[in-house]
């Protein structure tokens, strides 16, 4: 009898083990080694960053709340890190990779990044965010699954296929870098690369992705260039769009779309057109002299070659602007959770705070620079999340710097410095782009996606509210603002952390237009943010301190 009892409890304990281990979310392993090597994305030999040989990297394939485990080798001349624009990090900037979180890569070394899309679905990818190695490659795309047992509002696709697409210069990332830092501009793109290729357009390229006739399959597009929005169109089919970074969507079909750089759009694509080959085309918006490429889309079995009479693209902002007015949140459509998007109820919460980032343009020291509110921001030496947790801060940099609601004056002259807001923790805030130049923006936010209730033409007031969608707005990462427009964005700033506002307009990101958020915990509890892990990189002031003891204690 004591012998059965015994089974019984071992059995007991096994069972209870099982479910322990089940319970834990599941790992994924990667090692990648980063490289230069050489590609002809627009036909002339350069050099690009591989990543395990790859140019664009390998896809990451996670799924709702997963753990990432990635293990970077460097293997650059120069210090590198990698960000992963749309995650979100919750409690763990320190993954984050801008240089206000983390301290680079150093060449000959490694470090291994570990991150959860906690409670996040949708299309994403990652890129290098140091110097202008994003010029040269380094990136990939990032999708997250739903889990299994949440419902998604369309078909299971045959196939997912990602598509990245983006503007490309000949240059090498170190001379566009020496463009900048002397003062110069990076000046229009030589081309247009899908997956890293441009294609010839004369039949002879090798497909991209094949279709079955009559199948459906999931089409994630990601504007990865470096300042360009792109129209992105395929000949003779429709693009169903079902998910904006993160969120599924209202499900309209699209002759084509307009991608602003940084953005991410998941569609269904039905293959139920005459069996031969059809052209994906991406080409330049808002420049004087529109540049275009190809990629090549084929029909199993199919018989015949793609036409070569290419859709025409859009003309003009103002169709963009209709089109992004088009876009609504699916309210009835669960995300990561079971329950529906649309039983957040954004649009009835109280504003807290409202704050104006202008963008600006001008000489410091007969240099190029670029601003928020005055302020080109300037990374120091130490990452500001380190100065902040070590107590440093007030040797790196200030807080609020910039004011809420600037005044022409106070944007009139450039000064640089980090640029650093302090946002109190799970406050309900405003945040109004406004764009007084003659050029598209394109602004992102990391730790966190918003709601993107309005884009308009002219000067925001207070009185712009009345024109808000305060019902279904797609909740998102990025908003583009056109010239002489404003753009609205209402958040809750509960993830803790240090986030970077940045423009995604590389050259504009790299010459100051960014910020960061610092959004603290009051109890300083586990329960809001991690301690910084014990693999973290230092340097800086605190490249040789020992840690804080656990600053944040208690659930």
């Amino acid at each position: 009898m004591r012998g059965v009892k015994l089974l019984a409890a071992c059995l007991y304990l096994a069972a209870a083990a099982t479910v322990v281990v089940r319970a834990e979310d599941p790992y994924f392993h990667h090692v990648w080694n980063v490289t230069y090597g050489t590609a002809s994305p627009l036909g002339v030999p350069q050099q690009v960053i591989l990543i395990n040989g790859q140019f664009p990297g390998p896809n990451i394939n996670s799924t709702s709340n997963n753990n990432v485990i990635i293990n970077v080798f460097n293997n650059l001349d120069e210090p590198f890190l990698l960000t992963w624009n749309g995650i979100q990090h919750r409690k763990n900037c320190w993954q984050d990779g801008t240089q206000g979180t983390m301290c680079p890569i150093m060449p000959g070394t490694n470090y291994t990044y570990h991150f959860q899309p906690k409670d996040q679905i949708g299309s994403y990818f990652y890129y290098p965010t140091t110097g202008m190695h994003r010029a040269a490659g380094g990136y990939g795309g990032l999708r997250v699954n739903s889990r299994l047992l949440i419902p998604v509002p369309y078909a299971d696709p045959e196939d997912d296929y990602t598509v990245l697409i983006g503007d490309w210069y000949t240059k090498s990332h170190t001379q566009l870098k020496k463009f900048l830092d002397g003062g110069r501009t990076l000046g229009r793109p030589e081309g247009i690369v899908i997956n890293g290729k441009s294609g010839k357009g004369d039949g002879s390229d090798a497909p991209l992705f094949t279709l079955k006739p009559g199948k459906t399959y999931r089409v994630r597009v990601c504007n990865v260039g470096l300042r360009t929005s792109l129209n992105f169109r395929i000949q003779n089919h429709k693009m169903k769009l079902v998910e904006m970074e993160g969120s599924h969507v209202l499900q309209n079909d699209y002759d084509s779309l307009d991608v602003h750089v940084g953005q991410c759009f998941g569609t269904i694509v039905t293959a139920n057109q005459e069996p031969k080959d059809y052209y994906m085309v991406a080409s330049s918006r808002f420049l004087k002299k529109v540049v275009t490429t190809t990629g090549l889309l084929r029909y199993e079995g199919g018989n015949g070659p793609a036409s070569s009479q290419l859709p025409a693209g859009p003309v003009g902002w103002a169709w963009s602007l209709n089109q992004f007015r088009s876009f609504r949140w699916n309210l009835t459509a669960s995300a990561a959770r079971p329950n529906p998007q649309g039983s957040y109820h954004y649009g009835k919460i109280n504003i807290t705070r409202t704050i104006k980032l202008v963008n600006t343009q001008g000489k410091v020291d007969g240099k190029l620079r670029y601003a928020l509110n005055g302020v080109s921001h300037t990374e120091p030496e130490t990452p500001l999340k380190l100065a902040e947790y070590f107590g440093i801060a007030d040797k790196v940099f200030k807080y609020n710097i910039i004011t809420d609601d600037p005044t022409p004056e106070q944007i009139k002259n450039i000064k640089i410095e980090p640029n650093v807001l302090n946002i109190t923790h799970r406050t309900f805030v405003e945040v109004v782009f406004e764009n007084h130049e003659k050029s598209v923006q394109s602004w992102h936010l990391d730790g966190y996606s918003f709601f993107a209730v309005a884009v308009e033409p002219g000067t925001w007031t207070p009185e712009k509210r009345n024109n808000y969608n305060l019902l279904d707005a797609v909740s998102r990462h990025t908003v583009q603002v056109y010239p002489k427009c404003w753009a609205a964005i209402l958040l809750t700033f509960d993830n803790c952390g240090m986030w970077n506002i940045r423009s995604e307009n590389t050259e504009r990101r790299y010459l100051g237009q960014q910020l960061y958020a610092s959004v603290l915990s009051p109890e300083k509890s586990l329960r809001d943010e991690y301690n910084m892990p014990e693999t973290s990189l230092q340097c800086g002031l605190v490249k040789n301190t020992p840690k804080p003891a656990n600053p944040y204690a208690g659930a």
